[in-house]
């Protein structure tokens, strides 16, 4: 894409585990970038949380870091040429803080975060609808990863965080808040704001109006009054603040990380997506059509590029562990050395040995909804070595990635919306996120979905897709523009190669492998 003149856009990228901010140039090209990671906190089992203020310092790291790199690189005019920046973030993740001092009042309760599941069971018991109850409202069932879970465990069990929102001093963000908050002055006149893709993660937000639903607040003791607004996601909110690097630079584009993801890999109607990053989520974009699932998905806002332009839709399955279950290898097991290397050692086998790796590290999210569930290898021998237990590592991320992509198959086939396939009848899955640089994971995703794969030159579409969205907001790019830039990028096709049999008889045996990992949550560890 090109522009009357040179210009940049800067994207906030802030993920479960590291921060980085890129800097594209006006044909979307990424000109400088630096990344850092930030601390994780496991105080109890299941329980993760993050510093809200090591973030904070990560973003102003990333930033100045970036803007040297860019110089360095020849590019003098980065700091008086970049016209805008865009955030994407980690969704769910929640934060409370003080308005009157901006310091957090309990660490960030992360997206994975399993201490809620005692709120969702004893909401499920006492909700005439159910685990599905807000579903009507919000397209989500209650889960422990949804803000407003978090929420209420905050109100039960922090009274620092019980005593702000009595007080009228508490305020409520995901971290896209948290950011834009403190970037555009904090105590000194912050905007408190979200986008409509994060507020459609908190069960709290109405997908018809992209407002907070008042019902859902009143069945859940939530005081509006600490919520922020919600925006779209192309718009400017306003400008980075005196003391931060870019002061006085908009604010214009804000997506949650897998809708951001969306954008970035141009989905429209009909089109889908899925991000291998700590989790995965697969997305579809249904267009203007709010398609309510009854396979175990979810229904979600895509995005909404403008304060007056219509939302698309889509319908999105959760992995809550994928290139986690990576980490776990090299971290806990030893038995990788670098996330790099489980590739080479899943090759040394032709396949898994009949070991299948389930990764419900915290309960299984879309579509089986079990936070019963725990992880699993199943099927060990004698035979089995190191090469057979990376492969199936490999193949468990692909296989529930496949579960979702079949319920998505059979929601469309309910709604006969079809717009999503290919000419000989497959899914046409577009892939971005560092996991997918793995070539022998994105063959067997192929093989085992029996679709293509189409992995973009630019695997981390996330920071695309909110730099699109800042540039759109502020014209210095069209819709029609950004869209249209297909065309122009390269891509690697995987296709699939296993037979219709052989896929059907491991998909069998994956299911059963599932069902071996059901009521697990109370197994005895003392």
């Amino acid at each position: 894409m090109a522009g009357a003149e040179d210009f940049f856009i800067g994207a906030v990228d802030q993920g479960t585990a590291s921060t980085r901010f890129i800097i594209y140039d006006r044909h979307a090209k990424p000109v400088a970038s630096h990344q850092m990671e930030f601390t994780q906190f496991y105080p109890e089992t299941g329980w993760v949380e993050q510093d809200p203020l090591e973030i904070l310092q990560s973003v102003r790291v990333c930033m100045e870091k970036a803007l040297e790199k860019a110089t360095a690189a020849g590019h003098d005019d980065v700091g008086a040429g970049l016209r805008a920046v865009g955030i994407t973030n980690q969704r769910e993740t929640t934060v409370v803080w003080s308005r009157s001092t901006g310091h957090p009042l309990f660490n960030a309760v992360v997206w994975m975060d399993g201490r809620t599941n005692d709120i969702c069971h004893r909401l499920i018991t006492q909700l005439p609808g159910g685990r599905n109850h807000f579903a009507p409202s919000c397209g989500l069932p209650i889960n422990a990863c949804l803000s407003a879970l978090k929420i209420i465990w905050l109100l039960e069990n922090v009274d620092t965080v019980k005593d702000a929102v009595d007080s009228g001093d508490a305020m409520f963000g995901t971290i896209d808040t948290w950011l834009i908050w403190n970037l555009t002055g904090g105590c000194s006149g912050g905007v408190h704001v979200t986008d409509c893709s994060n507020a459609a993660r908190t069960m709290m937000m109405d997908l018809h109006t992209l407002e907070w639903d008042a019902a859902a607040l009143d069945a859940l003791g939530i005081p509006i009054s600490i919520l922020p607004k919600i925006i779209s996601n192309s718009e400017t909110v306003g400008v980075i603040a005196d003391g931060w690097p870019l002061a006085d630079t908009p604010i214009s584009g804000c997506l949650a990380d897998q809708h951001a993801a969306m954008l970035g890999q141009l989905c429209q109607n009909g089109e889908a997506k899925c991000t291998y990053g700590t989790g995965a989520s697969i997305l579809l974009n249904t267009g203007e059509q709010i398609v309510k699932s009854t396979h175990g998905l979810l229904t979600t806002v895509a995005y909404k590029l403008g304060p007056e332009a219509a939302a698309d839709y889509a319908l999105e399955g959760s992995i809550g562990i994928a290139g986690a279950a990576v980490q776990w290898l090299r971290d806990a097991l030893g038995v990788i050395r670098t996330a790099a290397e489980v590739e080479a050692i899943a090759e040394l086998v032709e396949n898994s040995g009949g070991v299948y790796f389930v990764p419900a590290f915290n309960g299984l999210l879309a579509p089986w909804w079990r936070d019963d569930a725990r992880g699993a290898f199943v099927g060990i021998t004698r035979f089995t070595n190191r090469g057979h237990i990376a492969r199936a590592v490999l193949e468990g991320i692909c296989f529930r990635v496949n579960d979702v992509l079949t319920s998505m198959h059979k929601d469309a086939e309910d709604y006969g919306y079809s717009e999503f396939k290919t000419k000989d009848g497959k899914l046409l899955l577009r892939v971005d996120g560092s996991a997918t640089l793995n070539n022998l994971l994105m063959q067997i995703q192929a093989d085992l979905s029996g679709s293509p794969v189409v992995r973009s030159a630019d695997i981390e579409t996330s920071a695309l897709g909110a730099a699109y969205a800042a540039g759109l907001a502020i014209g210095v790019w069209t819709k029609e523009q950004i869209f249209a830039s297909r065309r122009e990028k390269k891509v690697t096709i995987f296709s699939p190669k296993l037979s219709e049999e052989n896929r059907e008889k491991r998909n069998e045996s994956w299911h059963k492998a599932v069902s071996r990992t059901f009521d697990l949550a109370d197994l005895y560890s003392e």
